[in-house]
């Protein structure tokens, strides 16, 4: 029978070429290291959606107005963009902001550009002199703070000065993008003038601002020729001290010279406090450090820590000033890489158990090579990519750990069987028969792995953006791993295969490779010690020990169970077969009824269903909104009563939270907003917790509900209080969101207003939902100056320069820089504070002007005299989406209820209110993470019966027959029954995103055995064999690689599907394992590990019965057809 197999080329000249094919695998090793050191490291990867932020001023306009000249003009231009995918808007007093968000094909930079493009176009129909804009930039998800760094101390103005160095050498980095300072006081050299003293002595505001502009100044006069030499004439004349600004003279009156100092204030300052951070309940400095896109998270904090020690060893941080780093995100990334390398290696290791029983000691090894192999062949390619080592990409290698072992096992499983069945062949010529004997199984079988990510690698979309990472790495992996089955296997196999025997007595023996390699072992062990490698000492004597075992143990376990034990179970499953391809209709009946079963059992138990897996909080965020308007002193004291009340629900928590951050109006705002404005009636708490394994099995998940409970029960007035703990995934929109569109904002703000309430009302209030807010201000007070333009002209002053008076004393204007040594500071001419917050002297305000109309006359013109004081209310913005006026109201889902069941009881109330209460014009829709779902649920069934297509064309190819293409295909069906079987009997939630990957992923893996089995099948028959004899032999012999390849996929899930941890670093270091169950990587990935383990296993158990039998009975059918065409059957058969 071996003079019918054809060799398989390639893997015939590696084997030919040994010495070559060694060299390249050192190569790949070493390369391999080399390139996954070099990949950036990140707990999550990069989202990059093209998302194009414009900002634009035009201070003293309502947002009404806003909208009909800004808004609408930028909107009309936008919309006729290629690739824009949604456009919304939001116009408030002085500003407006528009946020377009592009495809996910369509790079930034291109985004960008078209964008800027769209805003030159639109410049004709916008008002000429907008104070600043249209600016358009960039948006990444990935800039939010990767680490908080806390300077605190007694001297507010020492603190400032360190923290400014402390800000600029961490700016200088090259992994740094930029370092948001909260809670400094800015220095600021205040000229406070008093309205009636400027006046009297017959100036204005702007007579002061230039005389301190003329007098601070250096400028270049021209050049001089002296000497032969052309000498450049400047003129130095800037302020040394603030004391010489209190000197300039600004004017004169009754032929007496008048100073600054005699109608100003003149302070060395701080500005007003525009924002406030806290750590733990004290005043603080805070560094927000945001990382550059695609740099490597660790090695930023890496080195922002070690600027912070050099600043404190070399006295820039004096002593009596203190550092604290908080919110560090590398520690997360560097515990959850930790955990999964560590879970790989778990996996690695029981999958080379189980090898290593099946084929030896050696043979498992050849096998286990494909892992680190394939996996530097990906590293090389990532690296090329540009990608980041995330626990996306961790947990791709995690799922190829126990396929890419796949083509590695039937290759040298199969060269193991003909070498120990054909006595009379070398290993070499073995080697050479068995790759080409099951390379076109083989290759078919990785070709339909690969074929369910294929579709998945064109996911569109931020959940696309973010789960890509998936599919390219198993695409990159397994296609190496065929590279080394074929190339690099048979080689090492060819070198170091040899017929496997067991003495016991042999096995007491202490044989000289033995103690010549325990020699080396105490050399290089002592070695390490004396140089202080400890754990790289442990690690070798570990390995040693583990050869020791096998030597004098599991040698003999492993024989028995080759020689004994195997072959039993063979001939047990060769028995149980024939009786299963004798009774057909049992067995196909009964494999229909589980499958029916398995959907009634699954719609009884009804598992709840959520979009991304949810995890124990690792942060809990506090956002706080109060009205539109409010001071930000007044939000302050907000937030301190707030604190104090999360301190009190903590206080028997307390071992497990690391920090309580404060942020007040800077870095307040939900990082998952594209609103980059400050905002001075927003804060943000931030409680941190330890990791998981340190948290001594508290759940800070309870932690989360009591927080949410404190707020929902005891309410503080007029402020709007969400508690929320970091996303788990991509961001995504508000799990319930109601989107009310339409023109007229009247009626807007009515259903809002009325829908609302409607919503909160205890009779239809629906447990879960924490907290309805609305995006609209629909009362922001205001106070309104109603210009009498006839009177103004007749005094001959414009609405521009009463505009101008008025805000240059109120916000004040920058007259010139002071500047010092190391930074230059504004000096800002505004009314003294007492006169700037009384109402009556504003209104009784002289306008102080120069008349040209007489000669530049000063005159002064009370306020009163031409305009009428008025207290108001307006809208606190008006937002558009796809060029309509839109409202949200949105809620989070309390923690411990399930997201989409409590959004389907809010639209089917929102569906019952539509039905009596909705006007004419307006439009009320469910919007937000359920339109996401819709999406992602569309696409993965989309995906599936696309890489369904795909098996089917490679299986067709192959086989080149429609109904062994559906008997493999079978095992789809196989999988899908494991799988609903199991999350119905173990009450398992179904992610729509990781359950369904898991899914379509199992598509491919299962059809591969089926592959093996049939196409056996196929060869034995072409070797003289009946039908039913060619089927059991066919089931015996591939039953082996059919149980390990599904084995091996199945163990290297089971670390992260329990959650089981163990630190293999302190293991060797000192002997602790560290072991513990649980932690983020098992809550977000152990969804997809189980839909893969359930369907697995059970699509491998009915594909060594059921498939065999529907081989028969395709066959059979198959017979009798042609008999009633009048065509002769293939075989007689008795059914």
């Amino acid at each position: 029978m071996l003079d019918k197999i054809k060799e398989f080329k390639p893997t015939s000249w590696s084997i030919n070429n040994r010495t070559t094919i060694f060299i390249l695998t050192v190569f790949l090793a070493l390369a391999g290291y080399k390139y996954y050191t070099k990949l950036p490291k990140e707990a999550f990867p990069e989202v990059k959606v093209p998302t194009i932020y414009i900002l634009t001023f035009y201070y003293g306009t309502s947002p009404t107005d806003m909208e009909n000249l800004v808004a609408k003009p930028l909107e009309k231009q936008m919309k006729s963009l290629s690739g824009v995918k949604k456009i919304t808007s939001n116009s408030q007093q002085d500003f407006c902001n528009i946020v377009i968000e592009f495809n996910t094909n369509v790079k930034s930079e291109l985004a960008l550009q078209q964008v800027k493009d769209a805003i030159d176009k639109a410049k004709k129909d916008l008002p000429q002199k907008l104070d600043q804009g249209p600016n358009a930039q960039a948006i990444n998800f990935s800039d939010f703070p990767i680490m908080n760094v806390n300077i605190a101390g007694e001297d507010l103005k020492k603190i400032k000065i360190v923290a400014d160095n402390v800000k600029d050498q961490v700016e200088s980095l090259k992994e740094i993008t930029r370092v948001d300072m909260i809670g400094a006081l800015n220095r600021e050299i205040q000229v406070d003038v008093d309205m009636y003293k400027m006046q009297s002595a017959q100036l204005t505001l702007g007579d002061i601002q230039r005389a301190i502009q003329f007098e601070n100044m250096s400028m270049t006069a021209g050049q001089v020729t002296t000497d032969g030499l052309k000498r450049t004439l400047s003129i130095k004349n800037e302020f040394k001290t603030v004391d010489e600004l209190r000197h300039i003279i600004i004017g004169s009156q009754a032929g007496a010279k008048v100073y600054l100092e005699n109608v100003a204030d003149i302070t060395d300052g701080t500005k007003e406090k525009d924002s406030y951070a806290r750590l733990d309940g004290k005043d603080v400095i805070t560094l927000n450090v945001v990382k550059r896109s695609g740099e490597n998270l660790i090695d930023a904090s890496d080195k922002i820590n070690a600027i912070i020690k050099g600043m404190q060893k070399s006295k820039a941080i004096p002593s009596d000033i203190t550092v604290t780093v908080t919110g560090d995100q590398s520690d997360k990334t560097r515990t959850t890489l930790h955990d999964l390398i560590n879970t790989i290696i778990i996996g690695f290791i029981l999958v080379i158990l189980v090898l290593m029983f099946f084929m030896g000691a050696t043979n498992s090894f050849f096998v286990a090579l494909s892992v680190p192999l394939s996996m530097a062949v990906a590293f090389m390619v990532l690296n090329a990519m540009g990608w980041s080592m995330n626990m996306i990409v961790l947990f791709a290698f995690l799922l190829a750990l126990g396929i890419v072992v796949d083509d590695a096992i039937v290759v040298i499983e199969n060269t193991h069987r003909i070498f120990l069945e054909n006595q009379g062949i070398g290993i070499i010529k073995a080697a050479k028969l068995a790759a080409g004997e099951v390379f076109l199984p083989v290759l078919s079988g990785t070709l339909t792995t690969l074929a369910p990510f294929i579709p998945l690698a064109f996911w569109d979309g931020i959940i696309g953006q973010f789960m890509i990472y998936l599919p390219i790495t198993m695409i990159i992996t397994l296609l190496a791993s065929l590279l080394v089955a074929y190339i690099i296997n048979p080689v090492f196999a060819a070198a170091f295969m040899r017929h496997y025997k067991s003495s016991s007595a042999k096995n007491k023996q202490w044989p000289r490779w033995l103690k010549g390699l325990s020699i080396v072992t105490l050399l290089v062990a002592a070695l390490g010690y004396l140089l202080g490698y400890t754990g790289f000492s442990n690690l070798i004597i570990v390995l040693f020990l583990l050869v020791l075992i096998h030597h004098y143990v599991l040698r003999t376990w492993i024989f028995n169970f080759q020689e004994k034990l195997w072959p039993r179970f063979r001939n047990w499953y060769g028995r149980k077969l024939v009786w299963s391809i004798e009774h057909p209709k049992t067995i196909l009946s009964s494999t229909i009824l589980l499958f029916v079963l398995s959907f009634i059992l699954l719609g009884v138990r009804k598992p709840k269903v959520e979009f991304f897996p949810i995890s124990d909080p690792n942060f809990i965020y506090t956002y706080i909104q109060l009205p539109v308007g409010t001071d930000t002193k007044v939000t302050d004291n907000v937030a301190k009563e707030v604190e104090a009340r999360i301190k009190k629900v903590l206080a028997q928590d307390s071992t497990i939270v690391t920090s309580i951050i404060t942020n007040v109006a800077v870095g307040a705002g939900d990082p998952r907003a594209n609103d980059l404005s400050v905002q001075t009636n927003k804060a943000k708490i931030t409680v941190a917790f330890k990791q998981f394994s340190e948290r001594n099995g508290k759940s800070t998940r309870e932690v989360l509900e009591k927080v949410q409970q404190s707020f929902a029960v005891n309410k503080i007035p007029r402020t709007d209080i969400v508690v929320e703990q970091e996303a788990s995934g991509p961001p995504v929109a508000k799990p319930i969101s109601i989107e009310i569109i339409g023109e007229n904002l009247e009626d807007l703000i009515s259903v809002d207003s009325t829908l609302k309430n409607y919503l909160e009302l205890a009779a239809n209030k629906i447990a879960g939902v924490e907290k309805l807010k609305t995006d609209v201000v629909a009362s922001k007070p205001e106070i309104v100056f109603t210009i009498n333009r006839e009177r103004a002209n007749r005094e001959g002053i414009s609405t521009g320069q009463i505009g101008n008076e008025l805000r240059c004393g109120l916000f004040g204007i920058e007259a010139s820089k002071f500047r010092d040594l190391k930074d230059e500071y504004p000096i800002m001419v505004r009314y003294k504070e007492s006169q700037r917050e009384d109402l009556n002297a504003l209104n009784n305000l002289k306008i102080t002007y120069r008349d040209m109309n007489m000669g530049g006359l000063i005159r002064n013109v009370p306020l009163s005299s031409f305009a009428d004081i008025q207290y108001a209310v307006s809208y606190g913005g008006i937002k558009r989406k796809a060029q309509k006026r839109i409202i949200t109201i949105e809620s989070n889902v309390l923690s411990g209820f399930n997201p989409n069941e409590v959004a389907d009881q809010v639209r089917a109330q929102v569906d019952y209110w539509k039905l009596q209460n909705l006007p004419p014009g307006v439009e009320v829709k469910m919007g937000g993470q359920k339109e996401e779902q819709d999406a992602t649920a569309s696409f993965l069934s989309g995906a599936l019966l696309t890489s369904i297509g795909l098996i089917v064309l490679i299986l067709i190819l192959q086989f080149n027959s429609i109904g062994k293409t559906i008997i493999i295909l079978s095992e789809v069906l196989f999988s899908v029954i494991g799988v609903f079987l199991g999350l119905a009997i173990f009450g398992m939630n179904v992610s729509i995103v990781m359950t369904g990957i898991g899914i379509v992923a199992l598509a491919g893996i299962v059809v591969r055995n089926g592959i093996l089995i049939v196409e056996f099948i196929d060869i034995l028959k072409e070797r003289g064999l009946e039908t039913k004899a060619a089927i059991i032999e066919a089931g015996k012999t591939r039953m082996t690689p059919v149980l390990l390849t599904a084995t091996a996929t199945i163990l290297g899930l089971i670390p992260l599907a329990i959650g089981l941890n163990i630190d293999f670093q302190t293991l060797f270091t000192n002997f602790n394992p560290h072991i513990y169950f649980g932690g983020d990587s098992v809550a977000f990935w152990g969804p997809l590990s189980w839909t893969m383990i359930y369907g697995l296993s059970f699509a491998t158990i009915l594909t060594l019965v059921v498939l065999p039998v529907m081989y028969l009975v395709s066959e059979n059918i198959g017979n009798k057809i042609r008999i009633l065409i009048g065509k002769k059957p293939k075989e007689e058969k008795q059914f």
